[in-house]
């Protein structure tokens, strides 16, 4: 790291910011290596959305539309959603950043849960808040510590549902309990990135929620089970007077016309959608279950990938190892204080079936090296 510079100095709390490290890609292995780190959709995106993209090409030359009408448009008819409520951005990311440069910043706090998207704190710290963690309870969200860590500089409160890296759900009457428990000067986002692939009957990530209440914002992205994860595309859901605050600060041209192209058809293609969801629940199912048999129990997911427990000391270490070995790129999460579990992105039969067979080579050689 460079030495900081006598007089030309970043604004208070960028240099707090940690780098984020994202899902490996590469490495040294004996086959072509398959990347299973960054939760992507194994299956890709929507044939008419690759279309649409294509078709986009023709007119690179042209700004993109500034209002993104058709693609609020679009989610409003397919999610029943006002279109006046949603903000796009380049990814949810930008939602994020958008929603701590309004509400947060020098003297407040930003709170999130202990194994919450490292987003959250990196944002806060970009806008010269403070990121305040609070405990989880068995890896998933506890309302009740995120309300006792609530003070008067609270400003906003992030959480993910499902979560990221570890999967677990919370009911959405808890949700709202948090919400309905918050100071007055809070702001409840739910992080709904992985929204989609959640089965559980009358799910909407929020939805009620935004619309019953002054207080909570929904995000959500195109990146994962859209397969859009390339053109970085997302959105919030928000009340209106929260949407026309963040409209004020979000470039004119924040989102390209070909990811707007793309994301209106993939949006509009329940079918592929179905699919996507459908094949990532057998799979997960089925490799948590190989996995647990292995002695690598994972915790319960909601999630396009799972939270294996591998075990302590240099156990992460050689199950990385060896698994890069044979060409499966998987994700370490110590960045989020899970030191002892390795997170598993969902693939295809085939992805699945390999990284089952590598785990049952570890654990085998682990017990002939006992």
């Amino acid at each position: 790291m460079s030495q900081p510079h006598p007089t030309i100095r970043p604004q208070p709390g960028i240099m707090g910011i940690k780098l984020y490290v994202a899902g490996a890609s590469g490495g040294s292995v004996h086959n072509a290596p398959l990347k299973l780190s960054a939760n992507e959709n194994p299956l890709g995106p929507s044939p008419r959305a690759i279309a649409a993209f294509r078709d986009a090409a023709d007119a690179l030359h042209r700004y993109p539309a500034s209002g993104h009408d058709d693609l609020r448009r679009a989610i409003g008819e397919t999610q029943g959603m006002d279109p006046a409520r949603i903000i796009c951005g380049a990814g949810s990311d930008e939602i994020i950043a958008f929603l701590c440069q309004c509400y947060a910043g020098p003297g407040d706090e930003v709170l999130h849960t202990e194994h919450g998207f490292s987003m959250y704190g990196i944002s806060a710290r970009a806008n010269g808040a403070t990121p305040v963690i609070a405990p989880e309870k068995d890896y998933a969200t506890d309302v009740d510590a995120l309300l006792a860590a609530c003070t008067e500089r609270t400003k906003l409160v992030f959480i993910a549902n499902p979560n990221n890296p570890t999967g677990t759900i919370i009911p959405e009457a808890e949700v709202a309990r948090l919400a309905d428990g918050l100071p007055p000067q809070a702001l409840l986002v739910l992080d709904g990135a992985y929204a989609e692939y959640v089965t559980q009957p009358g799910f909407d990530a929020g939805k009620r929620l935004v619309e019953s209440r002054e207080n909570v914002v929904m995000t959500r992205t195109f990146s994962k089970i859209h397969g859009l994860a390339a053109l970085r595309l997302g959105y919030g859901y928000a009340p209106e007077h929260v949407a026309e605050v963040l409209n004020r600060v979000r470039g004119p041209f924040n989102v390209t016309a070909p990811a707007l192209a793309a994301g209106i058809a993939a949006v509009r293609d329940a079918e592929y959608l179905e699919h996507c969801r459908t094949q990532n629940e057998a799979w997960r199912d089925w490799l948590s279950k190989r996995l647990g048999a292995l002695g690598m129990p994972c915790l319960p997911s909601e999630g396009n990938f799972l939270l294996a427990h591998i075990g302590g000391g240099d156990a992460v270490a050689r199950a990385d190892a060896h698994f890069k070995s044979r060409g499966l790129i998987l994700r370490r999460v110590e960045s989020y204080n899970l030191p002892e579990f390795i997170r598993i992105t969902i693939g295809d039969e085939a992805a699945c079936r390999r990284v089952a067979d590598a785990a049952e080579e570890f654990v085998a050689s682990r017990k002939d090296a006992e």
